[in-house]
């Protein structure tokens, strides 16, 4: 809890065994977490069933693999349904370290802001952590290109750490994104859609076996997918294209 808002954990997860307990023992130790809710997307080792031995835990294990896309959407519908005021994604892969929760979670409990970014460009130790070269370049050159179809300033669109209000969870319409990947970036879209402003924090970053990560073909997809995201932004805000995903009205100022 942070002040009267209840703060609740979503772990999108996917053959985290490994690293799933420690994840969450540390997200406990912050403090300020009221509820965690794993949501398994059909994963092949033990991690429903590690979850279920957890804590102040909700499990739910999709049947089949639906993708990382449709898995945030389950975990963002079960947070609303469980009264979450706040709700902070954390990767059981623990390549993102739960110790910025409750900087996070002050940043959208006091009405600062809806939503905060967990960024691993921030502090310029991305590639020191262990970030690939080619996975740093081509998060730069993407982030530029977006940052420019889309009139934004962020330092980047591709971390998994991020925490969002209730209220800016229920104004998007996330049900029209994709399923894969390529969810994540448009979901920031929708939100600068949107007219929210979009906060950083500095996110160390770490880089093991047991974190999870996407192959380059798969990289080479999402990239694709994010410009074009971004050139759809563009087009509807021209009032050349018409999406579900960006509804044809003034975004707020």
């Amino acid at each position: 809890m942070f002040r009267d808002k209840r703060v609740v954990v979503v772990m999108p997860a996917y053959n985290a065994a490994q690293t799933l307990e420690t994840t969450h023992r540390e997200v406990l130790d912050q403090g300020v977490v009221d509820h965690v809710i794993v949501v398994d997307d059909a994963s092949r080792d033990e991690t429903t069933a590690i979850a279920r031995t957890l804590p102040h835990t909700t499990v739910h294990t999709h049947r089949e693999n639906r993708g990382y896309g449709a898995n945030q959407k389950t975990c963002y519908r079960l947070a609303l349904e469980s009264g979450a005021d706040v709700v902070i994604m954390v990767h059981p892969d623990y390549q993102y370290t739960p110790l910025l929760i409750p900087a996070m979670a002050s940043m959208i409990g006091s009405g600062l802001y809806h939503c905060v970014l967990g960024s691993r460009i921030l502090g310029g130790q991305a590639l020191a952590g262990g970030m690939p070269f080619w996975k740093y370049v081509s998060n730069r050159a993407l982030t530029l290109a977006e940052n420019l179809l889309m009139g934004a300033k962020l330092s980047e669109y591709h971390t998994g750490y991020r925490a969002f209000s209730r209220e800016l969870l229920e104004k998007l319409a996330i049900q029209e994104n994709s399923d894969d990947f390529v969810f994540d970036n448009q979901m920031l879209a929708q939100i600068l859609w949107e007219g929210y402003v979009i906060a950083e924090v500095s996110c160390p970053t770490k880089y093991f076996a047991e974190a999870s990560s996407i192959n380059f073909r798969r990289s080479v997809v999402y990239g694709f997918g994010c410009l074009h995201t971004a050139l759809s932004f563009r087009l509807a805000r021209m009032g050349l294209l018409s999406l579900p995903r960006f509804p044809r009205r003034e975004p707020r100022a």
